[in-house]
């Protein structure tokens, strides 16, 4: 009883106890430029604090019908399962391989960076027998790679990053695609970091199951996997010969909950939910296309204030994603040192390597409302600060004169 009293109580010095006492939760205000989560749109916070109803409340149901509306909207997709997985990206990547891979299933995997080796992890706890393409992190699987995969298996899933977080590597997939249709199986994509931040479009391409994350180009908290699957991949779903070994993932199970009947399947995040629903109707009235020439622009004009300061990018120049711009790291420059600097002098937080790539990029995400002139001139001036804090030659202004010499024209 002793014990239990003093691991409930903060005992004094005096040894008067008394209940220990907690600050009111302030958190600092950051501008939010890593890979993810990216800053909250205002709109969404506030939807986020409406008043909760029930999961199975009428009122909800019509919120769950436009989320699924302006879901189809955002995937550019009619297929009839697209819906918000209650977790992170991370769950709709689970979602999307424990669906489609049975134990003994042949999967080709695109590993070119963290997260095609994590669908690579993944994929093999489903017991399925993974068929890796690995390239360098910073380049793209080359089609001819998957088409050579295909022809020595029987593969039933092709799985590809379409942005490759780790890298800032954008993935061309219309030749995959059309590679994994010919030889018969599912093509699964990643679509995490873009989403809504460059051009992406599901039925277009024939992606038979593409998930994604509410954190990243949506401007929503993290805490939903939008995913969206065709009616091939559920007919493969429904078909299987053993269960889908996650329960709550089971998308033959979550479909009922989120289709006319709305059978129960789990209590659904709520304010998530009316947070992602106002932060995809935000995306509707700017208009995709606009959205994404947006993200293209502020990203081609960072790269040229990166450029001019005398940094290289990472990934390859024709396969760029406009939501995350790698930064190599010039030598004699210390990685954590400038990201501090940042953090601190700046409150900027960009991101690190990850993997192969620690230590040796930066990771700048540019990603819904920020994606802007303004947050563009602010991260070069405090990046070509913090460099010099660490005696790297920069001309003062250089970087910054660049991308508004490119925002000029």
């Amino acid at each position: 009883m002793t014990q239990l009293f003093k691991s409930c109580y903060y005992v004094s010095d005096d040894k008067v106890p008394g209940l220990k006492s907690y600050g009111e939760l302030n958190p600092p205000s950051r501008l939010l430029l890593g890979p993810g989560p990216s800053n909250v749109d205002p709109r969404v916070l506030k939807a986020m604090v409406s008043p909760l109803v029930g999961h199975l409340d009428p009122y909800f149901f019509e919120i769950m019908n436009d989320t699924v509306e302006l879901l189809r909207y955002a995937f550019k997709t009619n297929n009839k399962l697209t819906i918000p997985v209650s977790g992170t990206g991370s769950a709709g990547m689970e979602a999307a391989l424990y669906n489609t891979v049975e134990p003994g299933d042949e999967v080709v995997v695109g590993m070119n960076g963290y997260f095609g080796e994590r669908m690579n992890e993944i994929a093999s706890r489903c017991g399925g027998k993974v068929i890796g393409i690995k390239e360098d992190w910073g380049k793209v699987v080359r089609k001819e790679a998957v088409e050579d995969a295909l022809e020595k298996s029987k593969a039933k899933v092709v799985a590809i990053v379409h942005a490759e977080t780790s890298t800032g590597a954008l993935q061309p997939l219309h030749e995959i695609s059309k590679l994994a249709h010919e030889y018969g199986a599912l093509l699964l994509v990643d679509a995490v970091t873009s989403l809504t931040g460059c051009e992406l479009d599901v039925d277009a391409l024939q992606i038979d199951v593409c998930y994604s994350g509410s954190q990243k180009c949506l401007n929503c908290p993290p805490g939903l996997s939008p995913i969206t699957f065709n009616e091939k991949a559920m007919n493969k779903v429904l078909a299987r010969n053993t269960k889908v070994p996650s329960w709550y993932l089971d998308m033959s199970l979550i479909d009922k909950y989120w289709s006319e009947g709305r059978a129960y399947h789990h209590t659904a995040p709520i304010s998530m939910i009316y947070a992602l629903r106002e932060a995809l109707r935000i995306v509707y009235e700017e208009g995709l296309e606009k959205r994404w020439a947006r993200h293209k622009k502020n990203s081609q004009a960072f790269i040229e204030g990166i450029e001019a300061m005398g940094l290289k990018m990472h990934a390859e120049k024709e396969h760029r994603l406009p939501s995350l711009n790698s930064v190599a790291i010039p030598t004699g420059v210390t990685d954590t040192n400038v990201r501090s600097t940042l953090l601190n002098d700046f409150n900027i937080e960009v991101g690190g390597g990850l993997g192969a790539l620690r230590g040796k990029i930066w990771r700048v995400g540019l990603m819904g409302i920020n994606s802007n002139e303004k947050t563009v001139i602010i991260a070069l001036e405090a990046l070509e600060r913090a460099l010099r804090k660490e005696g790297y030659k920069v001309t003062a202004g250089e970087g910054v004169r660049a991308a508004a010499d490119f925002f000029s024209k």
